[in-house]
């Protein structure tokens, strides 16, 4: 399939425009791990054809946290930040899982942004979106307690994937929440305990996702 087809208002946009914006933007395959931005350069605008993006905040310390995650046929604006006036976004951009991708120039984003006000109500919209799920984390960060989190992030986790059995590291879950490992394994143990989860090296299993959604709140 095409950009055309995974470009939302690509029937909006004029000939010419669809022209301009073909002609420059490229393609990519990315392996999992790899960083897209690092809030550096202005990348351009990500859009995902297959795969999975994260993006995330690095703290002094060190430790990181996820702001939000982009799937098929999401569109990563904050990756070409130097189009939005007068807002920087200090974020990393990894692909968590083998992703292929079309990268907009920048500069020819901003451009169509300018001549189109269906590409500026889309990128109005986006940014709306994002600063929603921005806004919820702060709700979660500030008013859940970690076992909440925790059991929100294994119920999403397991949506993602559509399995109850999750390849992933305790490590990994405390990057997404902005905490120590230590705790996540913590409230790990005590899931287990409980009866809700099932842990090996590496791997959880969600065994009762019903106490799993009452202890998160969902």
């Amino acid at each position: 399939m095409e950009f055309s087809e995974y470009f939302p208002i690509w029937n909006q946009l004029k000939p010419r425009q669809q022209e301009t914006i073909a002609d420059k933007v490229t393609f990519r395959a990315v392996k999992k791990g790899a960083i897209l931005y690092s809030g550096i350069d202005c990348t351009g605008l990500l859009l995902i054809k297959s795969g999975q993006l994260r993006a995330f905040i690095l703290s002094k310390e060190g430790r990181e946290v996820t702001i939000y995650r982009l799937f098929d046929r999401d569109l990563c604006l904050f990756s070409a930040s130097c189009v939005l006036r007068s807002i920087q976004f200090d974020i990393t951009v990894m692909a968590e899982k083998d992703t292929e991708l079309w990268v907009i120039p920048a500069d020819i984003y901003k451009q169509l942004m300018e001549q189109s006000a269906a590409v500026s109500n889309y990128t109005n919209e986006i940014m709306a979106s994002r600063f929603s799920e921005v806004l919820w984390l702060v709700e979660q960060i500030m008013w859940n307690s970690m076992d909440k989190r925790v059991a929100s992030f294994l119920l999403e986790e397991a949506a993602i994937e559509d399995a109850s059995l999750l390849h992933i590291t305790h490590e990994t879950i405390a990057n997404h929440l902005g905490t120590h490992r230590e705790v996540v394994t913590r409230m790990l143990r005590y899931f287990q305990s409980e009866g809700m989860v099932k842990l090996s090296r590496g791997v959880v299993e969600l065994t009762d996702r019903t106490k799993l959604k009452n202890l998160s709140g969902a």
